[in-house]
This record gives structure tokens, sequence and C-alpha cells, in this order.
């Protein structure tokens, strides 16, 4: 039994192929998703030279956009991007930052970009600065500068620092006021 199918393609589908092109899939795929919505048909040299028309149109389109593309991607390299989302004290976020929500924020800033588009190499879960992949083709890639932001002040590590003086011994907080270089009478050293 084949494991693979040469078919004739009559529309485009991404990371596969345009129309017109011959191409070897897995049976599954052909049988499953192309046949059945009439993306793919039995190749023949009459279709063939149907397809030969729309194959120049689709050539065409293809090299348009990957002008828009390239003027795309001069415009939004190294482009520094807030997000502000919900945390806690020490930064993590409820939720995670992901694909959609950079693609959505970039679209709102007049730069269409599709979810699929934004490559993340690990899950953004903290308040921080992430560099983040905008990869359109494989030669066709932008980086941004993604800054995630708490939506509120976070509360810092409230607990008083201890201090010592020369010889080991805690120094009393009361005693020691700001703007005070020196240090106040040094507690007793405890007995052993």
């Amino acid at each position: 039994m084949a494991r693979s199918v040469k078919l004739l393609l009559t529309e485009n589908v991404d990371n596969l192929g345009i129309v017109g092109d011959v191409v070897s899939v897995r049976l599954g795929y052909a049988r499953n998703y192309l046949l059945p919505r009439g993306f793919a048909t039995t190749p023949s040299d009459e279709l063939i030279n149907e397809l030969a028309e729309r194959r120049k149109q689709a050539e065409a389109d293809l090299a348009e956009l990957r002008k828009q593309r390239q003027a795309l991607i001069s415009k939004i390299d190294g482009l520094e991007m807030t997000l502000t989302r919900a945390c806690n004290d020490q930064g993590q976020l409820y939720g995670s930052v992901t694909q959609q929500d950079i693609a959505a924020a970039l679209t709102e800033l007049g730069y269409p970009v599709k979810a699929r588009e934004v490559r993340l190499a690990y899950t953004i879960k903290r308040v921080d600065k992430f560099d983040v992949t905008v990869k359109f083709d494989s030669d066709l890639e932008a980086h941004i500068n993604l800054w995630v932001e708490a939506d509120r002040e976070l509360d810092g590590d409230e607990r008083d620092e201890m201090e010592f003086d020369n010889e080991g011994n805690l120094i009393e907080k009361s005693a020691k006021k700001k703007g005070d270089d020196k240090p106040a009478e040094a507690a007793p050293a405890p007995a052993e």
C-alpha cells in the first residue's frame, strides 16, 4: 500500500505549495484534508495547462506579499512594546502572555501580524523584558523587545535589613537613623 500520493494543487496551501504545483503528500493528509476541501486533485497534463494562468497570478501575489512583509519587517525590527498584565507581588503573572496577545497588540499598533507568525521560545509568565521573534518566512524575520509590566505597583520586600558592627554584633534598628553614617551603640554580644 502506498504511503504517499502525488497530487496537483488547485489552491495555494500554506507550507506545501501554490496553484499548479505537483506535490507528494502522505495518503492521510490527501484523503482527509486536501481532497475533501478541493485544494488538490489527481494530476494530468490538461489540468496543469488549465492552471498555468492561475499559477502566474499566484506567483505575482506571493511576490507582492513578500515585498509587503519586507516593508513591515523594516518597520517593526527592534520595536519596543509594552504589555500590562495582572500579577502577584513577586511579579508572577496570573496568566501568560501568548502569541495571540502579542499579535493583537502589534495589529492594534498598525502592524498586521498573525498569531502563528509570532514565535516564542518559552512561556512568558513573569514581569520582565523578553525578546520575541516574528517570522514571516524562512528568511524573513524581525525581533521585538517586549516589556511585560505589572498593572499595579508591586510591593517590594518589606523586611527590615539587619545591620552588624565590625565585630559581628547586631545593631539595634531603632538606634540607627537614615542619613546617619555612624553605627549606634552595638548590642552586647550574646554570652556563650
